[in-house]
């Protein structure tokens, strides 16, 4: 699985980070999210999709990798 961000359309509502603090952190001087980890294991797939669900602009995607 992958995880891409949108920081242009990204509002810092921080739902995100309080999803899945382990893969978004925010910047410090407008809260745009920042992606800490572009491909998170697996086992967290459920925790993105609700943190992509959860984001007000939808700028976060949670793409499926094929091998």
């Amino acid at each position: 699985m992958a995880v891409r961000v949108e920081q242009d359309r990204c509002v810092g509502a921080g739902q995100c980070v309080v999803a899945a603090p382990e893969v978004f952190d925010q910047r410090e001087d407008d809260g745009v999210v920042v992606l800490l980890d572009p491909r998170p294991p697996a086992h967290a797939q459920d925790t993105l999709r609700e943190a992509a669900l959860l984001c007000p602009a939808a700028a976060i995607h949670v793409d499926r990798v094929v091998p």
